[in-house]
């Protein structure tokens, strides 16, 4: 049986994930990479280092982070958010490299039961003046389907 998610159904399979692959485009080709992102239910957060991605997102905006959970070739759930790219600065990258890394933590915590004890050294980025960017992406649409027999 195949058939679209709901709404609610797609947002919960985003909200219980943190890897997922980011499509954009750069020189006119589509590009997907997988990414560690963290979506709060309004947005969904991410961070990276300068480089291809970054300045691809600089020059479009537009982008679709995918998320699936496959368990066979006949049962998945695969969701897309549609929205545009949004560089943060100073005090609210902060915050929201700090919302990502607590809330990374207990997605682990609570789905593979692993307590991530280095996470205070990723926090600890937080304090220096060297931060990643961290960007979040303002979601336009969610869409799922799913596939269980």
């Amino acid at each position: 049986m195949r058939k679209s998610l709901k709404h609610k159904e797609s947002a919960f399979i985003l909200s219980n994930n943190y890897i997922g692959h980011l499509g954009y485009i750069y020189n006119n080709k589509p590009y997907v990479i997988p990414i560690t992102y963290f979506y709060n239910g309004e947005k969904i957060i991410c961070y990276s280092g300068d480089g291809h991605k970054i300045n691809a997102l600089r020059l479009h905006s537009a982008v679709a982070l995918e998320v699936t959970e496959i368990e066979s070739v006949n049962d998945w759930t695969s969701v897309v958010a549609h929205g545009t790219f949004e560089e943060m600065e100073g005090s609210h990258a902060k915050a929201l490299l700090h919302e990502f890394s607590l809330g990374i933590k207990d997605l682990v915590l609570r789905k593979e039961l692993v307590d991530l004890d280095y996470i205070h050294e990723f926090s600890a980025k937080i304090e220096t003046d060297n931060l990643p960017i961290v960007f979040i992406i303002h979601i336009d649409e969610i869409t799922g389907r799913l596939r269980h027999q």
